[in-house]
């Protein structure tokens, strides 16, 4: 999905220029990359918030630049409340991106009414696609998982034209049997 953002140039940098930005609701960005100058920009605080809402990563900027750029970091306060500042790099249609997204799991997994309990081990994966194709979020089906079984980064399918780049042994999710709890014929031999 990409989203539209306006944006303006900002030339005060330094601490009090950057409180006073935030004051009038606007967050200092930059925008770099493609070996061209970088930019200080400023955006409208309720654009990143609506960005990050929706999970959008790939953003048309208008106004003060005019280019086409990835949400590459958003810096937080000490309490994760208030957005400090927002890197955007650029990049092109057709441009391979690197990024991390987040892991969404599907269905049920017949193994938990095995008594088994469900482990999410790892709740982002990193892929490389076109950044035309940079979807929301990774979604991972559980609907067939039994106990002692898991699925693993390089078992979920990935969207047209995307590669794995975190490790393909990976442990996404798994169904496991509780530690310490007797299986019935360990049970009845133990009477």
């Amino acid at each position: 999905m990409i989203g539209n953002i306006e944006v303006q140039s900002r030339s005060g940098l330094g601490t009090r220029a950057v409180a006073r930005l935030r004051g009038q609701g606007l967050v200092p960005a930059i925008l770099y990359g493609h070996g061209e100058e970088n930019v200080c920009l400023a955006v409208k605080r309720e654009a990143i918030d609506n960005m990050i809402k929706h999970g959008t990563k790939l953003v048309n900027l208008s106004g003060a630049a005019k280019d086409t750029a990835i949400l590459r970091e958003v810096q937080w306060d000490t309490y994760a409340t208030e957005i400090l500042h927002v890197d955007f790099a650029r990049v092109s249609a057709t441009e391979m991106v690197t990024i991390t997204l987040p892991v969404e799991l599907h269905g049920e997994a017949p193994g938990l009414n095995e008594g088994g309990q469900l482990r999410f081990a790892t709740h982002e994966l990193t892929i490389a696609c076109p950044a035309v194709r940079i979807p929301e979020s990774i979604r991972v089906t559980i609907s067939a998982l039994g106990v002692g079984q898991a699925v693993h980064a390089s078992d979920i399918t990935l969207p047209e034209g995307a590669k794995l780049v975190t490790p393909g042994e990976v442990v996404v999710v798994a169904v496991f049997k509780p530690a310490g709890e007797a299986t019935p014929d360990a049970a009845a031999a133990a009477t």
